[in-house]
């Protein structure tokens, strides 16, 4: 693809990087067959390749509208379309550059600024979004069932700390924001089953946010910040504990800190400690795998649970490349999972997408929903805490995170020497 850049970004690193991806671009479609947004909405320009089209024109300072912010607003930034493009076209990246310049150019009305600033303010933190959910499930049984659904039910667990252990093998885990309160018992599953392995699984105190809220708000600036935070809460850790590798069990803020390395690349304070994060930052599944060994009384405790199904959520399967490995060790455990058809798409959680685009994401977890419970299964498993909490509103079957169930069938099957 030609490009001729407006001279506001050319020559700068934005406008390199934007460069490089658009000239990437051959038009040939590909990723509009595999678009969520674009088989639902039928248009073009809810498309990548549309939407790749709308980034070149306002970089190239042809005037953008409150239409092209639409259709930049709608995309789920599943990146589905990036492992379909036969030219390695980076879209996430592309997008973001994009929805910046565009951002700038046409502001957004009062009350959707606030809204976005709102969300940006609770969410990222875990003592606000802590308070205001504790309140509301204080009074869930006073509201409507449409609205108390939308309000998860306590999953307790325990905080995975270093007290009292001198394991040689440690490994830092994120707590993450809106996962220390909705599903402690994520991390603490994760604590139990890689513990029979002698490795201790510990959060850092202060670690907050990674960043993947406030950065796909479009308040880029302070989901960089809220990046260097949570480097500088881990890395006295890093060089004091000998630290095998940062944990993370929600796949979206997984895929934000394997790329911290390129985000922070022009930032000379952080960008070395940065790219460090990066590559010792693991999926849970990235761990566990290397630790997996199968006996039979887990075989039967985990075809006791019946047949169930694995929602392998985008950041996991086309941000970080990782499709089929969680499936590969259940099954391996002895689990039965049953086929999801097109479980390329997206379920509609995206993070705060489906707050901010409540129809389209609701319209998408019905089909996704429709897919996983097509066989029957009698429990739903995922790798994020968006798409589990999006799922588990109104799916009828329980949702958990897969190191859940893991755990609860026991993890006997783990090498202990």
């Amino acid at each position: 693809m030609q490009t001729h850049l407006a001279d506001f970004i050319k020559g700068t690193p934005a406008g390199d990087e934007a460069e490089a991806i658009l000239r990437k671009c051959v038009h040939c479609g590909f990723c509009n067959a595999v678009c969520p947004t674009y088989q639902l909405l039928g248009s073009e320009l809810d498309g990548p390749r549309g939407r790749i089209y709308l980034i070149k024109q306002a970089l190239e300072g042809a005037p953008a509208t409150e239409r092209t912010r639409l259709h930049l607003d709608r995309c789920l930034t599943c990146r589905a379309c990036e492992p379909a493009c036969p030219s390695g076209v980076q879209y996430g990246r592309l997008a973001d550059i994009g929805r910046a310049v565009i951002e700038e150019r046409v502001p957004r009305g009062r009350m959707d600024r606030l809204y976005r600033t709102v969300l940006g303010f609770v969410l990222p933190s875990a003592r606000r979004f802590g308070a205001i959910l504790a309140l509301a499930r204080a009074f869930r049984p006073l509201l409507p069932e449409s609205l108390a659904r939308r309000i998860p039910l306590p999953r307790p667990g325990v905080r995975p700390t270093l007290a009292g252990d001198a394991a040689a093998r440690h490994m830092l885990v994120l707590g993450g924001c809106v996962q220390s309160s909705l599903a402690p018992s994520i991390n603490a599953a994760a604590a139990r089953v890689l513990k029979r392995r002698g490795i201790t699984l510990f959060e850092a105190e202060g670690a907050g946010c990674c960043g993947a809220v406030r950065y796909h708000l479009n308040q880029q600036a302070d989901g960089l910040d809220d990046m260097r935070r949570l480097i500088d809460a881990w890395w006295p850790l890093i060089e004091a504990q000998n630290v095998e590798a940062i944990v993370i069990t929600a796949s979206g803020c997984g895929v934000t800190v394997k790329d911290y390395a390129q985000l922070l690349e022009g930032d000379p304070q952080y960008r070395e400690k940065a790219a460090h994060v990066s590559r010792i930052a693991r999926d849970l599944v990235e761990v566990l795998e290397s630790e997996f060994e199968v006996d039979e009384g887990m075989r039967t405790r985990a075809a006791a649970l019946g047949p169930g199904v694995f929602q392998s959520p985008c950041t996991l399967q086309h941000g970080q490349r990782l499709g089929g490995r969680v499936e590969a060790l259940l099954g391996n455990a002895g689990f039965q999972l049953l086929p999801v058809a097109d479980g390329h798409l997206c379920c509609g959680s995206a993070g705060t997408y489906s707050l901010l685009q409540s129809e389209i994401s609701g319209q998408l977890r019905e089909r996704k929903l429709d897919a996983l419970r097509a066989g029957g299964p009698e429990w739903i498993a995922t790798a994020n805490i968006g798409c589990m909490t999006h799922l588990a509103e109104v799916s009828g079957t329980p949702v958990k995170h897969w190191v859940e169930i893991l755990d609860e069938v026991g993890t006997a099957n783990l090498r202990t020497g």
